[in-house]
């Protein structure tokens, strides 16, 4: 029998066996001032939900630290996984700008099936938009949908983010 390389595979769905346990959405207590809760939807090309799909975040503290330059236990990732309707949330903080030219971001990470490797995008907020016109980031993306798609919207108990892996309305994408 002559050997073969091993096929590439997508991603799941598997993640709610095997990461369920793991899940850390919760980056600050519910209960502490300032909390922010960020929402949405993981939807494919069709605008049909993703169930178990895995996202993740990474951001500063509302000082605009990261880990180990905190004041406190802060790690600042979190981890979510999208249920049937494909909805992820996270209870965390509005972070502070990480430099004086960027404006406050969070860093946003989707594993799902059919990926062959995560996705990366950033998560905006709609309140600074002063700090969002003179981010280097957004400035460099000369297509205004990609730039509203990376701009989360005021709803109700927070900030809803909509992630859109394809079609109509995708959510911009960096390379990584």
């Amino acid at each position: 029998m002559e050997l073969q390389p091993t096929p590439s595979q997508t991603v799941g769905p598997f993640f709610s066996l095997g990461l369920s346990w793991m899940g850390a959405h919760e980056l600050v207590d519910p209960a502490r001032p300032g909390t922010l809760i960020l929402f949405g939807r993981v939807l494919d090309g069709a605008s049909a939900p993703v169930p178990d799909a895995v996202i993740e975040i990474f951001q500063a503290d509302a000082a605009g630290r990261f880990p180990p330059d905190t004041d406190d236990p802060w790690t600042g990732f979190g981890r979510s996984l999208s249920d049937g309707d494909g909805a992820y949330r996270f209870v965390t903080c509005k972070p502070g700008s990480v430099g004086a030219e960027h404006a406050p971001h969070i860093d946003v990470s989707v594993f799902a099936r059919g990926l062959l490797q995560r996705v990366v995008t950033r998560c905006y907020f709609p309140d600074e938009t002063k700090a969002n016109r003179g981010d280097p980031v957004l400035c460099a993306i000369d297509d205004d949908d990609v730039v509203a798609s990376l701009i989360a919207l005021s709803a109700g108990e927070g900030l809803r983010f909509d992630i859109r892996l394809q079609g109509a309305g995708e959510t911009g994408f960096f390379a990584w």
